[in-house]
């Protein structure tokens, strides 16, 4: 009976968005053939660039197409280095909100409103996922860009020009660095500028390092200089900003910690009075009020934990 409401409610959704885009192309069209007139009837043909659809599926990529905020999903995604599709992600997040609301509804004692919540969080959980490993991605980025930067200064010292030194440090250094170097260098080489491929760069990894790294390398190239230098200089001032964040979030340990055991001393309090003497909260458990009171408390001990690891992650 679970699985049968997971289906209709899935596919509910499913065919009630294909209906939306059904008219949403249709008015399209319509207006695309009244903007177009009399014009000449010379059509386009195949485009040499490949395009990255949102979906495998039409009727989902169709209805994807009409957002604004599918454009910093797939940017997101593409930051976090998964071969995800919008669309993927996005029904994934459905699947698993209307199996999440499925098996909670089934509940009895669980309030309503809670189960709701629950469904919307289990259907967050993918787009928080990619938001940890983009988060995760990047903070590698950060720890290996010193070293690179040493290592393209040394390569220009012994005499190789910026785009070698560019290959060589994409050959040389690991994952995920060197992946977006690489990107870079086959750009340039396909025949786009420095400027475009850099600003790229710094678009894929919107860091603070990589803008300062971009801005330097663009200035040398139309001032002049030892970039090698510069990279030196830059490499130190990176490292002494790393250790700076490095005492920081050791200071900022103690709060962290902090928070945790506030959060999960009232859960284990409740554990032990339940092991202890059952029947002092069983009014809790028995009683639609108490239940929503239970429910409140949870939310509440969730929220808290979340604002205290707001308040002590402190940026530099």
């Amino acid at each position: 009976m679970v699985f049968v409401f997971v289906a209709v409610v899935f596919l509910s959704t499913f065919l009630m968005a294909a209906v939306a885009v059904l008219v949403t192309s249709l008015v399209q069209q319509q207006a695309s053939a009244e903007s177009a007139g009399d014009a000449s009837g010379i059509s386009d043909g195949p485009s040499l660039l490949r395009e990255d659809s949102l979906s495998s599926i039409s009727v989902w990529d169709s209805l994807l197409a009409q957002f604004d905020f599918v454009e910093g999903l797939k940017a997101r995604i593409s930051q976090a280095g998964l071969d995800w599709s919008v669309g993927r992600l996005t029904a994934g997040m459905l699947l698993l909100a209307a199996i999440a609301l499925a098996l909670l509804t089934s509940v009895s004692w669980l309030p309503g409103w809670l189960a709701l919540g629950m469904s919307i969080g289990a259907g967050v959980a993918p787009y928080v996922y990619v938001s940890h490993r983009r988060s995760k991605r990047f903070s590698q980025i950060q720890e290996q860009f010193p070293e690179a930067l040493e290592f393209m200064a040394r390569a220009m010292r012994a005499g190789h020009p910026f785009s070698v030194s560019l290959e060589l440090l994409a050959l040389e250094n690991s994952p995920p660095l060197s992946t977006e170097m690489k990107i870079v260098s086959d750009e340039r080489r396909l025949g786009r500028s420095w400027d475009e491929a850099l600003r790229g760069l710094t678009r894929r990894v919107p860091l603070l390092p990589v803008r300062l790294f971009t801005a330097a390398v663009l200035l040398q190239n139309r001032t002049g200089g030892k970039l090698s230098e510069v990279l030196d200089g830059l490499s130190e001032t990176i490292r002494e900003n790393e250790s700076l964040r490095g005492e920081v979030r050791a200071i900022a340990a103690h709060g962290r910690a902090t928070g945790l055991v506030l959060t999960v001393m009232p859960l284990a309090i409740a554990v032990m009075m339940m092991v202890v003497n059952p029947e002092y909260l069983a009014i809790l458990i028995a009683t639609d009020q108490g239940r929503n009171l239970v429910a409140a408390a949870i939310v509440c001990l969730i929220a808290a934990h979340l604002v205290i690891r707001k308040i002590v992650n402190i940026r530099i």
